[in-house]
């Protein structure tokens, strides 16, 4: 009996429904704890021995032809620590590198101030540290060492009513006083990083800088659907792609190296970028390799300078620690903002994120809403595909009990039941593909904003109405994909159904297919399908009474 079976499928549903919720506690209790406790490490380089020609395990780069020995100091060294209005950082005098980078106005968890997200970090477990030097005859850095800095403050904040905040790291050489110089701007993720060489020597000072990512390839704390895997790698600008990107396991079966003018190097996951950008005006190397350690290295060399003797230089590079900020990773660097990474269809996806932007700048400051209106703008200028495909399937809905009718009649001849429907088709000047077609074209509108949505770093802990809270997460009670199912069951009613039995089940079976797939989607985009499917309806509804009321 039809009870027996729908009660088995309802007790089915529910079992379901509570391993879901079973299963979100159990990963939400056995989730490995983030270490946050940065660690100071001696630094020795990876055991090498320096070439002419190519440096490929070394802590450091090197020139070619060019080598530098120095002694490894031993003593202890205490962490810079630098506060802004969007930074807590930490700097280690020895090289100088930046070995913690937590982002104050982004959080680890929705409400937890106390808990900002931590993009960078050097900790018992794990490496993801930006290191900058000088290499070549009077460079700093070499595979034999790193130099010391020392700085008159251990601690550095931005204070009210200032916009800039300068840290400077000293180093005394034989031939040269060198000043590290760290400049952080208010409210930018951008930090400049420069060299000031005061030669006291005789000779001409000469030396390149380089800058690098060091990075292990743990993947970092991601909350996406099933089916959702956002790129982590690396990437840079070269001279035949504008964005070429290699995850760690094609950085270590093929590593990269290119020299072009300008360019940049990123290291890329979900949401949140950090990036090197040389001098924009000189040719520089970049290099995409895994060191011997097992570490990944991401890094650029730029063109020596030559500080004559007796007079001041300066080598300098900025370094982007942050969110994906479309427009801010524009003015940063020519193709940075490709970083956003909207796949193949990013010429969609883009402007999409223009117009959703407006829509939260300028009309409803609610990122919520903004997809809905976003949504309801799209469809409005897909109005005219739309209406030709949902006119043709309520043409085909119209004539759904005579094509019943000829299977019924022909079950048992395929060739003449094509015959027959073929002149059913002429007759009423039913196109069986016009339903189709419309839809087809208007799939990379869809793609592209379902991957412009995956990549909005502006979604990441922004609530919506009542118990949506973040859009970027899970709808915790699961309500808003029990909302999506509704609709799309209540679009298909209203569209030809298909005359095979089997056909029939599988499309019935859909909605709850789709339902239970976008459980784990985030709200942001299961809203977009629901705004998708209302509309859909309510089109398809006043499609419908446009073909009955002409054709009666």
């Amino acid at each position: 009996m039809d009870w027996q079976r729908y009660t088995l499928l309802g007790g089915i549903a529910a079992v379901i429904l509570a391993l879901i919720f079973q299963w979100n506690e159990f990963k939400e209790q056995r989730a490995p704890a983030i270490d946050r406790e940065t660690v100071v490490r001696s630094d020795v380089p990876e055991t090498m021995a320096p070439s002419a020609s190519d440096n490929t395990a070394g802590d450091v780069p090197t020139l070619q032809g060019e080598t530098t020995s120095r002694e490894e100091a031993t003593e202890d060294r205490q962490l810079i620590a630098v506060e802004t209005d969007v930074f807590s950082l930490l700097i280690d005098p020895r090289g100088g590198d930046i070995v913690k980078v937590a982002l104050r106005n982004y959080y680890e968890e929705l409400n937890t101030p106390d808990r900002p997200f931590i993009l960078l970090n050097q900790t018992r477990g794990h490496t993801y540290i930006a290191q900058s030097g000088l290499i070549g005859r009077n460079g700093t850095d070499s595979a034999e060492g790193r130099p010391l800095f020392s700085a008159p403050e251990r601690e550095y904040a931005l204070k009210a009513g200032t916009d800039t905040l300068v840290v400077d790291l000293t180093l005394r050489q034989q031939d040269a006083n060198i000043t590290k110089r760290f400049t952080f701007k208010r409210g930018d993720y951008l930090v400049e990083v420069k060299y000031l060489v005061d030669n006291t020597s005789a000779q001409p000072w000469r030396a390149a800088m380089f800058g690098q990512i060091k990075r292990d390839s743990a993947e970092p704390p991601v909350d996406v659907g099933i089916g959702m895997s956002p790129f982590l790698g690396a990437a840079l600008h070269t001279s035949e792609e504008n964005y070429f990107k290699q995850d760690f396991e094609e950085i270590a079966e093929k590593p990269t190296r290119e020299t072009i003018t300008g360019g940049w190097v990123s290291m890329v996951q979900h949401y949140f970028i950090s990036a090197w950008v040389p001098p924009q005006d000189v040719r520089n190397t970049f290099e995409l390799r895994q060191l011997s350690s097992g570490l990944f290295r991401m890094g650029f060399t730029a063109p020596q300078v030559e500080v004559p003797a007796g007079s001041q230089g300066e080598l300098s590079a900025s370094f982007y620690a942050g969110p994906k900020d479309v427009f801010r990773l524009e003015e940063i660097s020519p193709y940075l903002d490709l970083t956003v990474d909207y796949g193949w269809l990013w010429w969609l996806a883009k402007p999409m994120f223009w117009v959703l932007n407006f829509i939260h700048d300028n009309i409803v400051a609610n990122w919520g809403w903004a997809i809905v209106l976003l949504t309801v703008f799209i469809k409005a200028l897909l109005y005219p595909l739309s209406a030709a495909g949902l006119k043709s399937m309520a043409r085909m809905r119209k004539f759904a009990p005579q094509m019943k009718k000829l299977q019924e009649q022909y079950k048992d001849n395929r060739q003449k039941l094509a015959e027959e429907t073929m002149k059913l088709y002429r007759r009423e000047k039913i196109n069986p593909m016009g339903g189709c077609l419309p839809i087809l074209l208007q799939m990379p509108v869809f793609i592209g904003l379902y991957w412009m949505l995956m990549e909005t770093v502006e979604l990441r802990h922004a609530p919506w109405i009542m118990w949506i809270h973040d859009l970027s997460a899970k709808d915790p009670y699961f309500i808003l994909p029990v909302i999506m199912g509704l609709t799309m069951w209540l679009m298909q009613k209203l569209q030809p159904q298909p005359t095979d039995p089997t056909q029939a089940r599988i499309m019935q079976l859909m909605p709850v297919m789709m339902t239970f797939f976008f459980l784990w989607f985030p709200a942001g985009l299961v809203l977009y399908w629901i705004a998708n499917n209302v509309l859909s309806i309510a089109q398809t509804w006043y499609i419908n009474k446009q073909v009955e009321a002409a054709s009666s």
